[in-house]
């Protein structure tokens, strides 16, 4: 398989997530469930992964207490946000929002001192990109649903992406527990983390394709995917495995309008492209960082990148 074939199976995988959950919620699943067995199938994918490879779990209390935050915050908790918020908002508009969170780390970052001042291309993309939020929801347009729960709950997501990144590089990471081990873990935990989530929403009749729908997500959009993602960044380097995370939200907003016929208009494709380039911009370098590099430096991409900080 080539580097393009590689990347274009897993942009397809990794941004079809957004569509499998808008089927599943469609078809009976509640955001509880949804979460609850799409971590499950995840941690089964990566321990058979791992236990293939030879590699342990981690046996040491200080590392599951750690695994505990990084679950919470960069799975549990935004899968669940991504599932109410795809109640009413469209699956394409969900992957666009979820490009956003190179910029929440970024303000992160800045908080927290790690980030070097903003030149003025990096500042120009910050603003940007959340103008391109801004057009996508258009607020000042009656009905526009800016402010509904679930268009905070998307954006909730991301910036809860955005604070596992942060903690992940600091307290996570490079510690001596293997990759698929680590993120095997990891999502074996936010399992545990999700299963309160089970009780809410109520009650529904579950149709074969919405498990089918949850199935796909939790295997290949999920499992799949974390393995992938991390054969590409060691095998190709961070760079190809960054340009991925360009493509999720091309792939989410055309699977959206063919699948399920969401509207593909041109404020919203304008948003997409406003939102990319602001990213884009923000990765811009100029001269040595000051300390650990972020995951807004690090690209779209990092959210499922085994034992580093990433964005989905």
């Amino acid at each position: 398989m080539t580097s393009a074939m590689r990347m274009g199976v897993l942009a397809l995988l990794w941004g079809s997530g957004f569509l499998w959950i808008k089927i599943s919620l469609d078809e009976g699943l509640t955001p509880g469930w949804i979460t609850f067995v799409r971590c499950l199938l995840g941690a089964a994918v990566l321990l058979a992964l791992a236990y293939g490879a030879g590699q342990r779990l981690p046996r040491d209390r200080g590392t599951w207490g750690r695994l505990v935050v990084a679950a919470l915050l960069c799975n549990a908790l935004p899968f669940l946000l991504f599932s109410v918020g795809e109640q009413t908002v469209d699956s394409g508009v969900a992957g666009v929002l979820n490009a956003t969170t190179p910029l929440c780390s970024l303000l992160i970052g800045l908080g927290l001192g790690t980030e070097r001042p903003l030149h003025p291309a990096r500042l120009c993309g910050l603003a940007l990109g959340f103008a391109g939020v801004l057009l996508i929801f258009a607020p000042w347009s009656t009905g526009s649903g800016l402010m509904t729960r679930g268009a905070l709950a998307l954006l909730g997501a991301s910036m809860s992406y955005a604070a596992a990144f942060a903690y992940m590089a600091r307290r996570l990471t490079d510690r001596g527990t293997a990759p698929l081990a680590l993120s095997a873990a990891q999502l074996l935990t936010a399992t545990a983390l999700s299963t309160p989530a089970l009780a809410t929403g109520g009650r529904a009749t579950v149709t074969v394709t919405g498990l089918l729908a949850v199935l796909v997500l939790g295997v290949l959009a999920t499992g799949l995917t974390f393995h992938l993602n991390y054969r590409m960044i060691a095998e190709e380097g961070p760079t190809s495995a960054a340009t991925v995370g360009y493509l999720l939200p091309v792939v989410s907003v055309t699977l959206g309008a063919l699948v399920l016929g969401e509207p593909l208009t041109a404020r919203i494709l304008t948003g997409m492209t406003v939102v990319l380039v602001g990213v884009g911009l923000t990765r811009t370098r100029k001269g040595p960082a000051p300390g650990p590099a972020t995951a807004a430096e690090t690209g779209p991409t990092e959210a499922t990148r085994p034992g580093r900080p990433a964005p989905r």
